[in-house]
């Protein structure tokens, strides 16, 4: 028996729990109706996205990382089994900032800047790295107009990283790509995971998107009447706020 399943028999009804919710100055009884058949869907939600969770959790062990591919870093050249530092646990973000780019992708910024400052946080579990392929001064120059603090950069321009673990044509367009990879205590290196979901999974008239949605940006708005529109998308710099 799974954990999933172990898990799903001794949890209350969703319905349930929706029932006993709190109230809020002048709400209508059909308000508070919808809420809760709303609030039970919520319940459902966070319980199907912690049963993913276990199920990737519980992956096989994924394909031996043949090659310790060779990267640029801020402080000089690093290996990928070198980004690891002292956990066994690897998050690699492939940043769409290509040779070809005079700027990156505004969408990535705005994800890689949300992780910035949760990055204290995350490095305290697992390494975490940004990848792209233009040169490393390229993207660090970036990163100091950004004013991210955080973040840790290397440029893969001179291997095949980005090919081989995130589709890319090496004379092409950049992908963004999320790797998980892992380090053995004999030091083999696997991949663990990656973020699969794109263009060919798309529902109709959605955006390609991962589930749980990894922009922090998204799930904010999702929250809204608004929602996430369909004719915005993040820029690198806005207009100053008139007065």
């Amino acid at each position: 028996m799974t954990e999933a399943t172990t898990s799903a028999q001794t949890l209350k009804p969703a319905r349930l729990l929706a029932d006993s919710p709190p109230r809020f100055p002048n709400e209508s009884a059909a308000y508070r109706s919808a809420r809760n058949d709303l609030l039970a869907e919520e319940i459902e939600l966070r319980r199907h996205i912690e049963r993913v969770a276990v199920q990737r959790r519980a992956l096989p062990p994924g394909g031996v990382v043949s090659e310790d591919y060779r990267f640029d870093g801020e402080a000089g050249p690093v290996t990928l089994s070198g980004l690891f530092g002292a956990h066994d646990t690897l998050v690699t973000y492939n940043w769409m900032f290509g040779p070809q780019r005079a700027r990156p992708c505004p969408m990535c910024t705005s994800l890689l800047s949300a992780y910035d400052g949760e990055m204290p946080d995350i490095l305290q579990r697992v390494a975490f790295v940004v990848i792209g392929r233009a040169p490393i001064e390229k993207l660090v120059a970036f990163k100091q107009e950004r004013g991210w603090r955080h973040l840790r950069l290397v440029s893969s321009g001179g291997n095949t990283f980005n090919r081989d673990y995130a589709a890319e044509d090496p004379a092409g367009d950049d992908n963004p790509a999320f790797n998980v990879f892992t380090r053995a205590a004999d030091g083999t290196v696997r991949h663990f995971w990656a973020e699969e979901m794109g263009p060919s999974t798309a529902d109709p008239g959605q955006d390609p998107r991962g589930a749980p949605d990894v922009m922090p940006i998204w799930t904010v708005l999702d929250m809204t009447p608004g929602g996430r529109g369909s004719d915005w998308y993040p820029k690198l710099e806005y207009p100053a706020p008139p007065g």
